[in-house]
């Protein structure tokens, strides 16, 4: 889901034709008919409609991506779940999930009418007490659902998790860059093997509305009781990106990426995460122009860029401070 952005609309009365018939009979089951129906645009993953005060996601079977990119739409189901496992971890971190159809793959929930964080730091407005907010955030959902045997067994989702994740990004990667694939296959094997606590997948900044007391958590459709390095590598690497897109902010995104690291390392008790986490930061950086789902916003300079700072990292260790630092000088 990226972010509440609207397409097509319905008018009022015109609610069964505007909406598949499993949407329909969600909605009415549960009376939550209360306005015309917008289609929301701009996902690849699934389809979403905003009724009234009321957001509804169906996934899709097939990404729309230009790569052939599949998955199992009971991910649906997940999500759903990781909102409200992680609405009880950290209250306010995600929407209120209202109604949910598992066997059509489609649930309704809160619509909150709130600006997405993408948005705010593509107009240059990084703030790094929000992002420390983020990690704080993000750290309490992976603490409070660490080492619960009955949170892994309701999201043992490594297959999906796998095919949405660690395919389209790592594998696909090392498939573009064949001297790499031996350690991005090892990254992989290492990743899909850590299992600590619940992982949301995709927390990116156009999956995380800005609230008052904080962030609120989208998208969720890569749930998996996994290693919460995955969360936070690919999150930072965004902020690292963002430096690229928007130059005359570079210094206020390497601060965000300091204040969100810095809060999540705080709020977990997770000795070895900052390490795996400066090992999948430079294979996620490299995936974000050579995986199955690049960002958008890069130049091919750009993209040429991150291949050679990215690349030599990914074959030796490093530390995210080391990342961190190398990066400033590279992006200037």
């Amino acid at each position: 889901m990226i972010g509440w952005s609207t397409g097509a609309k319905a008018t009022a009365g015109q609610l069964s034709a505007s909406l598949p018939e499993a949407v329909v009979r969600l909605l009415r089951s549960a009376g939550l008919e209360t306005g015309p129906a917008e289609a929301l645009s701009g996902g690849v993953s699934s389809e979403i409609w905003k009724v009234g005060g009321v957001c509804v996601k169906r996934a899709l079977p097939r990404l729309r991506v230009a790569q052939r990119w599949e998955a199992p739409v009971e991910r649906n189901r997940y999500e759903r779940l990781w909102l409200e496992t992680a609405g009880k971890a950290a209250p306010g971190a995600a929407p209120r999930v209202l109604a949910a159809d598992d066997g059509a793959g489609v649930f309704a929930m809160q619509y909150l009418p709130l600006p997405v964080w993408k948005e705010r730091l593509r107009l240059g407005d990084a703030r790094p007490a929000f992002a420390a907010q983020v990690g704080a955030t993000l750290a309490a959902i992976h603490a409070a659902t660490a080492g619960r045997a009955e949170v892994a067994e309701r999201f043992a989702t490594d297959a999906i998790f796998h095919s949405i994740r660690l395919e389209p990004y790592l594998v696909a990667t090392g498939n573009a860059h064949p001297d790499l694939k031996e350690h991005l296959g090892a990254l992989v094997r290492t990743t899909a093997q850590t299992k600590v606590c619940l992982v949301h997948g995709d927390v990116s900044p156009k999956n995380i509305l800005v609230a008052d007391h904080g962030p609120v958590f989208l998208d969720a459709e890569c749930a998996w009781y996994g290693d919460p390095a995955f969360d936070l590598a690919f999150c930072l690497n965004h902020l690292l990106l963002k430096c690229l897109w928007i130059p005359s902010s570079r210094v206020a995104f390497l601060e965000c990426f300091d204040s969100l690291s810095s809060a999540y390392l705080r709020g977990v008790p997770f000795p070895d995460v900052e390490k795996r986490t400066a090992s999948l930061l430079p294979a996620l950086l490299l995936a974000r122009v050579d995986g199955k789902s690049p960002v958008e916003y890069l130049t091919e300079p750009q993209r040429q860029q991150v291949r050679k700072f990215a690349r030599p990292l990914v074959e030796r260790r490093s530390s995210l401070a080391e990342i961190r630092q190398l990066w400033q000088r590279s992006s200037t």
